[in-house]
């Protein structure tokens, strides 16, 4: 990787490393408000079916019960979210636009009559696309945070099923669904599959590569280079 892939590379990092902080910072700063003026926001959640319900649809994932419930969530929607801006450069933003109103029109037509909040329904779209676009693009660094975000956030699998009534399981589902439509929806864009030397050398195997030693001696070789493509 020459200077110049280097500092790309950096930019990369630090501006996924950047909008990740921000939107922690934003949900932040709601809790650190609704503290200081002793009050709740939670009536700008999602409220199903009903019109004053729409707008959470919009507010509801800036908004969390508790300080356990905000800092749960803020480790694993910002690893989450610096893994997307970093490996989907051109496509980050629209994931997180159509997963936040995806999923929360998804929650207003067919969760529970109650009052749903939270940044997880975000979390489980974006470590669902992210994993699954992973698979199909059968890249492992994808499939590699959607793992480790698995382990962080130990009730992620069954946070998707209503075992745990206090917990909006419909949020949760209709992200993760979310995500996979969108990893679907966007197979053909994003960062390319993995290939490592290995491949290359099998599929050598075949081809027949000569290059002159004297004028009467051909004699065979091939590429033995040992760099990791992606």
């Amino acid at each position: 990787m020459n200077n110049n892939q280097q500092n790309i590379e950096r930019t990369k990092f630090k501006a996924s490393l950047i909008v990740a902080f921000l939107f922690v910072l934003v949900i932040w700063v709601v809790k650190a408000f609704e503290i200081i003026e002793n009050t709740s926001f939670y009536k700008l959640g999602i409220f199903p079916r009903t019109i004053s319900g729409l707008i959470g649809i919009l507010t509801a994932p800036l908004i969390h019960s508790d300080i356990n419930h905000i800092v749960n969530n803020t480790i694993t929607i910002f690893i989450l979210t610096a893994g997307l801006v970093y490996f989907y450069r051109d496509l980050w933003y629209r994931i997180i636009i159509i997963s936040w109103l995806l999923s929360g029109i998804l929650v207003w037509i067919g969760a529970r009559s109650s009052y749903h909040i939270g940044c997880s329904g975000l979390i489980y779209a974006e470590v669902s696309f992210i994993f699954f676009s992973g698979v199909i693009r059968k890249n492992i660094n994808l499939m590699a945070i959607s793992l480790l975000v698995v382990f962080l956030y130990g009730s992620l699998i069954w946070g998707i099923l209503p075992i745990f009534y206090h917990i909006s399981w419909e949020s949760h589902l209709f992200g993760a669904a979310s995500g996979l439509l969108l990893a679907f929806y966007y197979r053909n864009q994003g960062p390319p599959p993995q290939k490592w030397s290995w491949m290359f050398e099998e599929e050598d195997e075949d081809e027949e590569v000569y290059y002159e030693l004297d004028d009467e001696t051909p004699v065979k070789t091939k590429s033995d280079s040992q760099n990791l493509y992606n």
